[in-house]
Formats: C-alpha cells, sequence, structure tokens
C-alpha cells in the first residue's frame, strides 16, 4: 500500500535541506567529490521509490546519508579501476548492516557547518569563476543544471559539461574539503553562490509553475548568515546580507492569489515585513561602519531606498540611479546598467533611460534588457516599438509567470496602439 503523504515535494525539500551536508560528509570519507554527489542523488532517487510504499523513515537525514553511503561502498565494488581506494576503505566494506541511529548524520562531521565547508571547497581558486558558482549552486544549493545554465545566461549542455569537469579536478587535483587558512580569495565567489541561489529563490528561471521558491531563499540567507560566524569579519558579506532581508521582506506582496507577478510599485506595503527591514538597516549600518564599500553594500544601499519608502511616489530615484552608477563603476556588469537605465528613466524621463538602455552590450539573449525596452518605449508612448521589444522579451522568458505578464503586456499595448490608430 502506497503512502498518500509522500510525494516528490518531501523528496526535494529532503535534497535542499540534506544533501548538501551528505555530500560533504561522505567526500570527507571517501576523498571523492563525484562519487558523494552521485551516490546522493542514487539515494534520493531511491527515496523517491521506496518511501511511498515504505512510509518516511523516522530520521530522513539518517537514512539518506546511510543509504548514499552504501551506495558509495557498492560503486567501489564494481569498480574495478577502483581498487586503490576500496582497500582504503576497507573498514567501511565489512561495516556492520544499517540500523537507523538517530544521531548518524552527524558522525564525522567537522567544526562548523558542513555546507559551507563543501562552498568553499567548490570556490578553490583552482577552479574559475563561473565554475566555482555553477558547481556550488549544484551540489550546496540543489538547483537542476537547467535552472543553473538560465541563471548563466549559457546552454544546459555547456553548464553540465563544466560541472563534470569541475568535479574531476576537484578529485585528480585531491584538493581537501576544509576551511582553507587564507579565505580572501574565496570569499568573492563564496558571495557570488550566495546571490544566485538567493536570486533564483527570488524570481525562479526553472520552467516549473512557481514563479518563487521561498526554500531557496531561505536557504541563501541561512548559508550568509553561517558565513557571518565562520569568516572573519567582512563588511561584504554583511551587504549580501542585507540585499537578502530587504528582498525577503517583500516576498509575500510579489504575487496575488491568482500566481501573477505584482511590480513593485504595485505592492501592498502595509503587507511588507517591518521586523525583517529593520533587521536588514541594522545589518547595513553595521557593513557601512567599516568604511570597506563593497557593491554589495551598494546593492543593499539600493534596496533600502526601495524598503523604506512609505509609498512607491516616496522613492528618490535621483539616488538609487547614482548608486548604481556607482555599483556600475565597481563592476562593470551590463545587468546593472539596465537596472540603471530604469532609475534613470524614472528620475529623468524614459529617453534618458532609453539613452542609457541603447548603449549596454552583450545581453541580445537576456530577455530583461528588452522586457525594460518595452516599458521605457510605452512611456515614450512608441507602442509598435514597445509590443516588438515585449515579444522579443517573451521569446526568452522561462518562468511561466514571467510569460503571462510579458502577454499581458503584449495585449494591452496592442489595444492602446489600436486605439491610437483610430484617432
Amino acid at each position: 500500500m502506497t503512502d498518500p503523504t509522500v510525494s516528490e515535494a518531501t523528496i526535494v525539500s529532503l535534497a535542499r535541506e540534506e544533501s548538501g551536508r551528505v555530500i560533504a560528509l561522505l567526500a570527507h570519507r571517501f576523498g571523492d567529490l563525484d562519487l558523494a554527489d552521485e551516490s546522493v542523488q542514487d539515494a534520493l532517487l531511491e527515496a523517491l521509490e521506496s518511501w511511498p510504499i515504505n512510509g518516511i523513515p523516522s530520521n530522513p537525514p539518517a537514512w539518506l546519508y546511510t543509504v548514499a553511503r552504501n551506495k558509495a561502498i557498492d560503486r567501489l565494488r564494481r569498480a574495478a579501476s577502483a581498487r586503490r581506494r576500496m582497500l582504503d576503505s576497507a573498514h567501511e566494506l565489512t561495516a556492520e548492516p544499517w540500523q537507523e541511529e538517530p544521531d548518524m548524520i552527524v558522525e564525522n562531521s567537522f567544526v562548523g557547518d558542513e555546507q559551507l565547508r563543501l562552498l568553499l571547497l567548490c570556490c578553490h581558486p583552482a577552479l574559475d569563476r563561473n565554475t566555482q558558482v555553477a558547481l556550488t549552486l549544484r551540489l550546496v544549493g540543489g538547483l537542476t543544471t537547467p535552472e543553473i545554465a538560465a541563471a548563466f545566461l549559457v546552454p544546459e549542455a555547456t553548464l553540465a559539461q563544466r560541472i563534470v569537469r569541475a568535479k574531476r579536478k576537484i578529485r585528480d587535483a585531491g584538493i581537501p574539503l576544509n576551511i582553507p587558512a587564507h579565505l580572501d580569495e574565496r570569499v568573492d565567489a563564496l558571495l557570488d553562490v550566495l546571490y544566485l541561489i538567493f536570486n533564483e529563490g527570488y524570481l525562479s528561471r526553472g520552467s516549473g509553475d512557481s514563479a518563487i521558491r521561498v526554500d531557496l531563499m531561505d536557504e541563501a540567507v541561512r548559508l550568509t548568515e553561517q558565513a557571518t560566524e565562520l569568516l572573519p569579519p567582512n563588511p561584504e558579506v554583511l551587504g549580501l546580507l542585507a540585499v537578502e532581508l530587504f528582498g525577503q521582506s517583500r516576498v509575500s506582496t510579489r504575487l496575488d492569489r491568482d500566481g501573477e507577478l505584482i511590480l513593485l510599485d504595485s505592492q501592498d506595503r502595509s503587507r511588507w515585513d517591518s521586523e525583517s527591514i529593520a533587521r536588514a538597516n541594522r545589518v547595513l549600518v553595521s557593513a557601512l561602519a567599516a568604511m570597506r564599500p563593497g557593491p554589495f553594500q551598494v546593492q543593499a544601499m539600493i534596496a533600502a531606498h526601495h524598503a523604506n519608502a512609505r509609498t512607491a511616489a516616496d522613492t528618490d530615484w535621483s539616488a538609487i540611479a547614482a548608486l548604481y552608477s556607482q555599483l556600475s563603476a565597481m563592476t562593470h556588469s551590463p545587468i546593472v546598467e539596465v537596472n540603471r537605465a530604469v532609475a534613470v528613466a524614472m528620475a529623468d524621463g524614459p529617453l534618458a533611460g532609453l539613452a542609457v538602455l541603447d548603449a549596454v552590450e552583450g545581453l541580445d539573449g537576456y530577455y530583461l534588457l528588452h522586457s525594460t525596452r518595452g516599458e521605457l518605449l510605452l512611456r515614450s508612448l512608441d507602442h509598435p516599438a514597445a509590443v516588438e521589444a515585449f515579444r522579443r522579451a517573451r521569446t526568452l522568458a522561462t518562468n511561466r509567470a514571467e510569460k503571462r505578464h510579458l502577454d499581458r503586456r503584449i495585449s494591452e499595448t496592442s489595444q492602446n496602439n489600436s486605439r491610437d490608430l483610430s484617432i
């Protein structure tokens, strides 16, 4: 008899919450990150098959750890080329049959958070930045390859090969799973990883129905909080935490009852989480007190202007445009320039914003470039060009809520254009 309480979402939740921790434990035990990852995926597939029939174990994390460990041992037994690793792990191959133990998941655990250690491993300087971010999103964030590819704006096949090569490089180089003595070279990559995890939750680029994935937002905040505790004092870590908290404060107002997106200026600000905003303000003040400005602190300052404005009309767009100019000088990011175009348009008019947008290069495949152009063209009363821009954005958008939003903009703008032509 099947257990109706076990759903695919239950297994997904287990993967999000525990897979990074278990991968870290197994990678430490067997000295092979790829083996650990594949074994955890095997265990999750077994859970998907057996739990609906046998029910959920009393200790799911311990079950996942032990089944994945046994899967790893089986893989070592089957692989003739792994003879040496089998000998090194001989004490594992003769282990007694598993009995569920509540504390088993902490066996061989390290000081601090294993997921943070796994993040630092994946952010090793031997890996290039894109690979660092992709690998940690995959192993720690639990994102799928298509989701990460969407975040990177690269083909899925390219992203998949990048992850395979990274795991192989870590294995061949014998890179250890530990917190390194010198952290500076890893902190920037770590913050990029956490930011992308948060952004995937804030507006999912996956193909599912949900536009917002609160689980990923919460996970990014949790790991960022861990980073503030385990890393040396760093104002950029605090800046990122403030950005995330400001974003979290608005999560309940970003979709209507039908799951449709509500833009910032139309959100019910009385429903924003005042406690999260107050905490974000305090974190940002602490970051700025260090007098070491950085990109995440500037982003937090921009978010603070939005979060602390009582109404949309109270927003200081000139200050936000100036902050985006500062952020652009720091990052040289074309995506930042797209955001700056919006702020400039709000402060100085749509034509000024379009001038900024027209100078952006290298983002033709980025749907927000085209949807932003559409909005600014619409405000400029160029309805035919706005429709064309919205249609281009619609072909590039991946989230269903975003597609529906663009469909509405296309329809509304087309109707306005028809009325204009009839006058």
